[in-house]
């Protein structure tokens, strides 16, 4: 059963100006799928998880690409690195050939691939300006109701029209049914039960991506480390808490950090360091794309406890600020040139902080609804010198309402429309 993306529109969007599509994200997220729905009438298509296809495309690339021909899908295009240089041979005398026949440039080349820890650069040496880059993370919310979504914004009038047409309102129990399943595919249509399925991706995942990075005697830490990062969520870094646990240096932590975030299971958020002050707190913080993998990974065995927990709040943290993230990855928009947080030394804190335009959007996240003095915290904001924004308390409450002159409250569940 195929499940309709946000990130298709994007896709085909683009198409219109480049030649190449690089298509990133974790494991399982969905990237061939969608591609293959996409362009299955017009593209060929191969994976480099064929053993023939991988040894040819890595002793053969120009032989690859001549037998294979354009338009082509390359899956798992990291497997063979050595392809990217001669796509971009075959690009650059295409557009040389279409420039002299007068012609319009077409779409030749979708790679797709998990975010190996050093492909990404790779990627942008070779077919700099050639490539649009885009990034598939698991399914959001919208995507699991089939409603089309959009990038997240804080325009309240905008966000009352979605509201009233859609009235999708979700009670607290049913969010946290939504953050215990996650959103990795294979869950959400039943295909595989949820614990099966993420005993067996971590397996794939450190067999297929982890081993190749790290030193085989420290494959056992690594899923120790995997599991403290996943207690960790919605928690600013502190290196020396995680090394002590763990036994392991502060290089190898940021090292492996790196790792789990380029392939696409956590994201760090910076803080937001506009005009320097030495009270702001300059750590990011830590969360997980997955709040179902996060959850697996902390042992929750049910949506039930998950919610009454005393990580509970965390996890719901990680639910918005993902949900967040994928909406501007959907949008082919990087979010950190836009989501910040904010946190200084007397523990002033905003969860978000949307920059735009020279303008500061601030939300805050309050697991329960009708928190107290939830924007308390906004006011700090003006040392900035931007206008600050009304802003949002995002929470479980079912409808959105005015808090102050400065907030609305807004349900958890109108995230991504």
């Amino acid at each position: 059963m195929y499940i309709r993306r946000d990130i298709e529109k994007t896709i085909m969007e683009v198409a219109k100006s480049f030649q190449v599509i690089t298509l990133y994200g974790s494991r399982q997220v969905g990237k061939t799928t969608t591609v293959e729905y996409l362009f299955h009438n017009t593209f060929r298509f191969v994976t480099l998880d064929s053993v023939d296809d991988y040894d040819l495309a890595n002793e053969n690339p120009r032989g690859f690409l001549e037998v294979y021909g354009w338009p082509l899908i390359i899956d798992e295009v990291q497997k063979a690195p050595g392809l990217l240089n001669e796509i971009k041979r075959i690009v650059d005398k295409q557009r040389r050939d279409w420039m002299r026949d007068g012609k319009e440039r077409e779409l030749m080349y979708i790679l797709t691939g998990s975010n190996q820890f050093d492909l990404q650069e790779k990627i942008s040496e070779s077919l700099a300006g050639r490539t649009a880059i885009l990034e598939l993370s698991s399914l959001t919310q919208i995507e699991k109701i089939n409603i089309e979504g959009n990038i997240f914004k804080v325009n309240i009038d905008e966000l009352l029209q979605k509201e009233k047409k859609y009235n999708i309102y979700k009670t607290k129990n049913e969010i946290f049914d939504y953050i215990f399943e996650g959103g990795y595919p294979d869950i959400i249509t039943k295909e595989t039960p949820r614990d099966l399925y993420f005993k067996s991706y971590i397996a794939t995942y450190i067999e297929k991506d982890i081993r190749k990075l790290i030193s085989v005697d420290y494959e056992t830490q690594f899923r120790r480390f995997m599991k403290l990062i996943a207690l960790r969520t919605a928690q600013e870094l502190n290196y020396e808490s995680i090394t002590s646990d763990l036994g392991i240096n502060v290089a190898t932590c940021k090292r492996w950090l790196s790792i789990l975030e380029t392939s696409g299971i956590i994201v760090l958020l910076q803080p937001y360091m506009a005009n320097i002050s030495k009270r702001i707190i300059k750590s990011p913080k830590l969360y997980f794309m997955d709040t179902g993998l996060c959850s697996y990974l902390c042992k929750w065995p049910n949506a039930e406890m998950l919610r009454d927990c005393a990580m509970s709040g965390a996890f719901f943290e990680t639910y918005v600020v993902s949900e967040i993230i994928k909406s501007y990855y959907n949008a082919g928009i990087n979010p950190k040139d836009y989501l910040y947080y904010y946190r200084d030394i007397d523990k002033k804190e905003v969860d978000i902080l949307i920059v735009e335009n020279e303008c500061i959007y601030p939300v805050e996240i309050k697991k329960n609804s009708s928190p107290n003095k939830p924007t308390k915290n906004f006011k700090v904001l003006s040392k900035y010198n931007k206008p600050i924004m009304p802003g949002l308390v995002i929470d479980t409450t079912d409808k959105i309402r005015p808090i102050n002159d400065s907030a609305y409250s807004f349900p958890v569940s109108l995230i991504g429309l």
